[in-house]
């Protein structure tokens, strides 16, 4: 395979690339103020909420429409400067980094709900809109967007990472939510893929290609999204275990006895002893479960019961109901605080974010050799993760100036991420590959690696599109 990522430098050192002066004043005269070469905003479109080296862009430009985006992507083009997207930059495994430098494109104000069409629902939306706006927008219409990761992320990057989050067990992935897409590709086509039909058998799934691609091949600039209706009754709330194996044997019952459970999460008792200092809660500090079940007000009940029958089959216990809508939001607003909770059992301490998912089976095993791993190391680590669909989250605390603790942290990683594959799962659920996870994509998918490269080099030949990201050659 060519060494995509040498050909790149070599042709912006030699100055095939054109003068990269030269392009930002083009870009300058077109976009004014929405076009910066400040450090600190270079900076700030660099790694953002990574361990890794931040590698700013040389200089970023706010687009607002697709037809700005393809402008700047052909500017680029034409000097073989690379293009980098960025939404809000909460990815966690450095997929906004510009290894090659070039051109950060901001999409933030590509901000505009479309249109929403509540018979079918569906709506589309700019890859700016942010899923609380979304679901703000849709509050009045009794319908919603389920895909939550947590961070209030941009959809535009949440299509790009293929995202998921707490509501997957039910609602499934971006994958399953998304039904179109507009792109701009790395010629600087504005192509519209999929559609508003719920199915179709015409040509090459291009939607899905592009779903997850985490803009090696086009930047997103607009989504078609599927809804779904506001459940009549939502119940939902805690169960603690005696230990994490207990708790995910909890989980595997619960997927395959068929609750359509709507939420459930894992907090290990690290986890939960950090959500209590920072959210104020009052939880045993013991491995714990966060449920939600969606439904009829009979249905949610009959739910909550079949669990709690699980549950005290697996030692746990009891399960503590949060019927008003106030509880049910602290407590998940603790579970989206988890990273930010966890750094209060370390407050000088880096964090180091990593996951992995594996058939809901292998869950038991792979966490409960995890939290061994982590205790025979000596690491500072909770862990939290979507059990309901295998995938769980470890949150390394590490002085990242220490040589020996580093090496400590990203030996552990890579003994998780292969832990994961070897059990028939994978290096990452979830955060996507970016730059942190490009090794273990060989051992994953073998020669289909090598059917990635010559996708992304038959649609981007010059490795403009995100260079250095998903494809370790790149």
């Amino acid at each position: 395979m060519p060494d995509l990522a040498a050909q790149t430098e070599a042709k912006r050192n030699t100055g095939e690339s054109g003068n990269l002066s030269e392009l930002v004043a083009r870009l300058s005269e077109r976009f004014g103020e929405r076009c910066s070469t400040s450090q600190a905003l270079r900076e700030q479109h660099g790694h953002t909420t990574t361990w890794l080296e931040n590698q700013p862009p040389d200089v970023v430009v706010f687009a607002e429409t697709s037809e700005e985006v393809a402008d700047v992507v052909r500017m680029c083009a034409d000097r073989k400067v690379p293009v980098i997207p960025f939404g809000t930059g909460s990815s966690l495994e450095g997929h906004v980094n510009a290894p090659h430098g070039g051109v950060s494109i901001d999409l933030s104000r590509m901000n505009r709900i479309l249109e929403v069409n509540s018979e079918d629902l569906d709506c589309r939306v700019e890859a700016g809109v942010t899923r609380k706006q979304l679901n703000s927008f849709l509050r009045d219409t009794g319908l919603f967007f389920p895909i939550d990761p947590g961070a209030d992320a941009s959809i535009g990057g949440m299509v790009a990472t293929r995202a998921s989050g707490t509501n997957a067990v039910r609602y499934g992935t971006m994958k399953d939510a998304v039904l179109g897409l507009t792109v701009v590709t790395a010629d600087g086509r504005i192509v519209t893929t999929g559609g508003r039909a719920r199915k179709s058998s015409a040509g090459y799934d291009l939607t899905r290609l592009f779903v997850g691609s985490e803009g090696t091949l086009g930047v997103i600039t607009e989504i078609t999204l599927r809804l779904h209706g506001q459940p009549e009754a939502i119940s939902g709330g805690v169960c603690p275990f005696p230990d994490v194996h207990s708790a995910c044997n909890a989980v595997i019952s619960t997927i395959q006895m068929g609750i359509p459970v709507a939420r459930i999460e894992l907090l290990d008792s690290l986890q939960v002893k950090a959500c209590n200092t920072y959210s104020k809660l009052q939880l045993a500090e013991t491995p714990t479960l966060f449920l939600e079940f969606h439904g009829s007000d009979a249905g949610v009940r009959e739910q909550s019961e079949m669990f709690s029958a699980i549950a005290d089959e697996f030692g746990g216990g009891p399960f503590e109901w949060a019927t008003i809508a106030e509880e049910r939001t602290k407590l998940w607003t603790a579970r989206h605080d988890a990273y930010w909770a966890g750094k209060t059992l370390k407050p000088e301490a880096d964090i180091m974010v990593t996951d992995v998912c594996v058939p809901i089976s292998r869950l038991a095993e792979c966490v409960s050799e995890t939290e061994q791993d982590i205790r025979s190391n000596g690491l500072l680590a909770p862990i939290v993760g979507h059990v309901g669909d295998g995938n769980f989250h470890v949150q390394i605390l590490v002085d990242l100036d220490d040589p020996e603790e580093k090496q400590k942290t990203e030996a552990f990683v890579e003994r998780l991420a292969i832990r994961a594959i070897e059990l028939g799962g994978t290096c990452t659920g979830e955060h996507g590959v970016g730059q942190g996870k490009q090794k273990y994509l060989r051992r994953e998918h073998g020669e289909g690696l090598d059917l990635m490269q010559s996708i992304k080099t038959a649609l981007d030949p010059d490795n403009v599109m995100n260079p250095g990201k998903i494809l370790p050659q790149s």
